[in-house]
C-alpha cells in the first residue's frame, strides 16, 4: 500500500472523530490535471454527521483541505459518495420554508398567555 498523502491523512483524521462508525471510512485519492480529488465513502448512517446541518460541517471541512492543499501547493477537492439508491428527504425551497415557519410563529402567538404582564406599566 502506497504511503498515504498528508491531505488524506488529515481527512481521514478529522472524519473518523465525528462519524459514529469510523471504521467504515474509506478516503480515496487520485491525482489529475486539475489537482486531487479526495472521494470519501462512509457508512450511510454517517452522512447527517458529515454533511451537517444545511451542509455546514461538509463546507468545513472542503474549508480546511483547501488549506492543507495550498499549503503544498495543489489544488483539493472533496467528493462525498453517497452510494446509490440512498434516500434523501426531497429538498424544499427556503423561501416556501420560511413562509411556513413564519405562519406557524403567528399562529402560535395567538396561543401565549400574557395576562401576567397586561398590567405592568413601563
Amino acid at each position: 500500500m502506497a504511503v498515504k498523502e498528508q491531505d488524506q491523512e488529515f481527512l481521514e483524521i478529522i472524519i473518523k472523530a465525528i462519524v459514529g462508525h469510523p471504521d467504515d471510512v474509506l478516503v480515496e485519492r487520485t491525482v489529475d490535471e486539475r489537482g486531487v480529488l479526495l472521494t470519501l465513502k462512509i457508512n450511510p448512517e454517517d452522512m447527517g454527521y458529515v454533511i451537517g446541518r444545511r451542509g455546514q460541517t461538509a463546507h468545513a471541512v472542503r474549508t480546511l483541505l483547501k488549506i492543507v492543499g495550498a499549503k503544498n501547493n495543489a489544488r483539493v477537492n472533496l467528493k462525498i459518495y453517497e452510494p446509490e439508491g440512498s434516500q434523501r428527504p426531497p429538498r424544499r425551497d427556503d423561501r416556501e420554508q420560511s413562509s411556513e415557519q413564519r405562519a406557524d410563529a403567528t399562529d402560535n402567538l395567538d396561543d401565549i398567555d400574557t395576562s401576567s404582564v397586561d398590567d405592568i406599566k413601563i
